[in-house]
């Protein structure tokens, strides 16, 4: 287990001390754990040990009150910049009444029997599921010990509990004023009786929940205290960075080292199957030992794949292959009327994380310690034990901070690389992609290849609707007993067999077509619904053309029942002004509407098209009904990171082959958003009492709908190939010529990157 420190210190020197640390001091240990979907709550005396060593008890998180009056979370989910360590610090905190301050959280160590998501049926933060499975269980366990806590201090006084009232920390009866702190009465709380299940605050009474708080991590990114996995040192470890095959499953043929071991600081060259690497006493030594490598590469079975050749391959699965039906709804194939088709058409994305892949290993005869920032520690275990062929108990992984996740952090095989090489020496060593080798090496979000058909009655109103995705499926490499029955992989059609629309007769349906072997793919922010939304929400936009209609009207017009979508609906176009004023020439707004991840969400966006075809959003506004809000300030920028994070996608992401290998480099050419072309982002929060619902992704989900149904609105072009190719949106020829001159390339940018308007 790891704290907020640097690993080198023994437990004892830490400000904040481990769960074995705190368990020699003594104190109240309060674990919970899921049985049959029901919360059950533990009180264990000091004596008890928790973990690895007492699968007796297996729960998912731990609250710990030490008896110097700390309060600490071993948090079940990881960190990676969307704010659930604070969203779940506030949940504890809330029940146990002790201020946010009061807390201090560690990363939990893998351990499934504790740690598991049940959302996502292991120990792994994605999906947008960590406050959406924490709400009541952490609540649950505040409140459990804050229950011990109460009666350890009734009994003291020999008072009725209900007597007794708490404020940060400090129990005080009533009638005479007297009190004591938590930490004083800690050790008595751990001897009484667990209750089965403590009472809840009514939320009227909340005093955290719903309120703007600061990040619990907040301070630690401005002082640079807090530790990412690119941080970590280690006493005697040595630095490489790697290269690997550029091809899909392609294998290391051979390498001339010569040049590079003559490099001051170059260590040593390691080699595996399909990837180099080279050791120096610092980074650069080791990059420019890899630079000088000769490397001759078995380029394999892909080294001619291109994207087109990709993209033809789908498009005749999507034709011939057999479909698995998501949800079949009346006869859509029967339907009389006006028919209007389209084909879309999403590329590869990669994550792009700001934090590049890294892991630290040091591998013995007898054990192995990991230190990586992952989504997944309990896989990343799994792997290490694996490569080294030690058992599970002699794999130690230190998780850290995470700086950006998106999905890419879901896989484990960088860990499995470094602890290869690892094994080759006797020291500890830091494995540092390369930016390049991030982009080149990712498990790419799916290619997708979309088929939609709608039957409109004389209204203009979609009596039939049929969708056809193809793609490859990331669960079935992922956790392949998770895949349906039939064969179906759910994530694949979340938000396109489930719309917020009224249609009579609907079919939907997914077309396997798996990518080549070695080629890895990955969820995405967003995973399925991002894809989703897109292909539907635009699709509706062309259905509201076709009838004649204005987009929200028809929106409208065809709603079903559910009064939440309504709701964010109505609140952004009243936000935004919809149809309350004419848009200059050249000016659009779009709009999409959907209900991913548990939440629903409306946005808008104004953008302004260049007659060069260069895109500037002005202005983008966010309806979201998320139910109960934990922490405001978290959604408003979940919401508007998720926004920023799909408009660079659809602006500028793609990923594009040429003879088996990733074109694109670094963020030149796969590039984000900059700070002067994002617009202002206004997230207006619908009050509700529904149970939480996930908001990591649902921003990412809707911004590419909403922008191109802005770009058609602009300059009646559909676009239904992303990224964007903005020499479609160019006014007329001469237009063109200048678009391509005044955006040619600068130091290293692509077309679009700068604002010409």
């Amino acid at each position: 287990m790891t704290s907020f420190v640097r690993p080198a210190h023994d437990d004892a020197d830490l400000p904040n001390p481990s769960r074995r640390e705190l368990l020699k001091r003594g104190g109240l240990v309060v674990a919970f754990m899921w049985l049959g979907g029901a919360t059950r709550v533990l009180g264990l005396d000091n004596s008890t040990r928790i973990g690895e060593n007492h699968p007796l008890f297996a729960p998912n998180a731990f609250v710990r009150v030490g008896n110097d009056g700390s309060v600490q979370l071993v948090m079940p989910n990881v960190e990676m910049g969307q704010g659930v360590y604070t969203a779940q610090a506030m949940l504890l905190a809330e029940e146990l009444d002790v201020g946010l301050d009061q807390i201090t959280v560690e990363h939990a160590p893998p351990n499934r029997k504790l740690y598991l998501n049940p959302l996502l049926g292991d120990q792994a933060t994605g999906g947008s599921t960590t406050v959406r499975y924490c709400w009541t269980a952490l609540r649950d366990a505040g409140a459990a010990a804050r229950y011990m806590l109460v009666n350890a201090a009734a009994q003291r006084w020999k008072v009725d509990p209900s007597q007794c009232t708490v404020a940060r920390g400090v129990v005080t009866h009533a009638p005479t004023g007297r009190t004591l702190p938590y930490g004083e009465l800690a050790d008595a709380a751990a001897k009484v009786t667990p209750p089965e299940k403590a009472p809840l605050k009514d939320p009227k009474d909340f005093q955290l929940i719903g309120k703007p708080m600061r990040r619990v991590d907040s301070s630690g990114k401005v002082d640079g205290s807090l530790i990412f996995g690119l941080d970590v040192r280690v006493p005697g470890m040595k630095i490489a960075t790697v290269r690997a095959c550029p091809t899909f499953g392609g294998r290391l043929a051979s390498v001339d080292d010569s040049h590079a071991r003559s490099i001051p600081g170059v260590l040593r060259v390691l080699k595996i199957d399909n990837a180099v690497a080279v050791v120096g006493e610092h980074y650069w030594a080791a990059k420019q030992g890899l630079d000088a490598l000769v490397i001759q590469w078995d380029r394999g079975a892909n080294a001619h794949l291109s994207t087109e050749q990709f993209f033809a391959d789908m498009a005749h699965a999507s034709e011939h292959g057999k479909p698995i039906v998501a949800k079949e709804v009346g006869h859509p194939d029967g339907a009389k009327g006006k028919t209007i088709s389209s084909t879309y058409e999403l590329p590869l994305l990669a994550h792009a994380t700001m934090e590049p892949i890294n892991a630290l290993v040091h591998v013995r005869p007898d054990a192995c310690d990991v230190w990586v920032g992952s989504q997944v520690v309990a896989r990343c275990a799994d792997i290490a034990a694996k490569v080294t062929g030690l058992p599970p108990e002699s794999i130690t992984i230190h998780n850290q901070y995470l700086g950006g996740g998106f999905g890419r952090r879901l896989f484990e095989e960088s860990v499995g690389q470094a602890v290869a090489f690892g094994k080759q020496v006797d020291y500890p060593i830091k494995v540092v992609w390369t930016r390049e080798e991030d982009i080149a090496q990712d498990c790419y979000r799916p290619a997708y290849y979309d088929r939609i058909s709608a039957t409109l009655d004389d209204n203009g109103k979609p009596v039939a609707w049929t969708h056809r995705t193809t793609g490859a499926s990331v669960l079935a490499s992922f956790a392949p007993p998770a895949m349906g029955k039939n064969g179906l992989d759910p994530d694949l059609v979340e938000c396109a067999a489930d719309l917020p629309y009224a249609i009579p007769n609907l079919r939907s349906e997914w077309v396997r077509h798996d990518f080549p072997e070695g080629m890895r793919v990955g969820w995405w922010r967003g995973v399925g619904p991002t894809h989703n939304v897109m292909v539907v929400e635009s699709f509706v936009d062309e259905l509201a053309h076709a009838a004649g209609k204005d987009p929200v009207a028809y929106r409208r017009e065809i709603l079903g029942e559910d009064p939440r979508v309504r709701g964010v609906l109505d609140l952004a176009t009243e936000k935004a002004g919809w149809g309350k004023e004419t848009l200059p020439p050249r000016h659009g707004r779009g709009i999409a509407l959907a209900a991913p991840f548990g939440s629903y969400l409306c946005v808008i966006v104004d953008v302004e098209v260049s007659p060069q075809g260069v895109v500037s959003l002005k202005r983008a506004v966010a309806a979201v009904d998320c139910g109960i809000v934990v922490n405001p300030n978290t959604v408003e920028a979940q919401i508007q990171g998720g926004l920023v994070f799909g408009w660079s996608a659809a602006l500028y992401s793609g990923i594009t082959l040429k003879q088996g290998a990733v074109e694109q480099r670094n963020f030149n050419d796969y590039r984000v958003m900059r700070l002067n072309e994002t617009p202002p982002i206004e997230v207006h929060i619908v009050p509700s009492k529904e149970k939480p619902g996930g908001i990591g992704e649902p921003g990412t989900v809707m911004a590419m709908a909403a922008l191109t149904n802005a770009i058609f609105a602009a300059t009646g072009v559909r676009l239904r190939k992303l990224p964007i190719d903005t020499s479609l949106l160019v006014k007329d020829k001469g237009a063109l010529n200048e678009v391509l001159s005044a955006t040619a390339p600068v130091d290293g940018a692509p077309a679009n990157a700068r604002n010409l308007s």
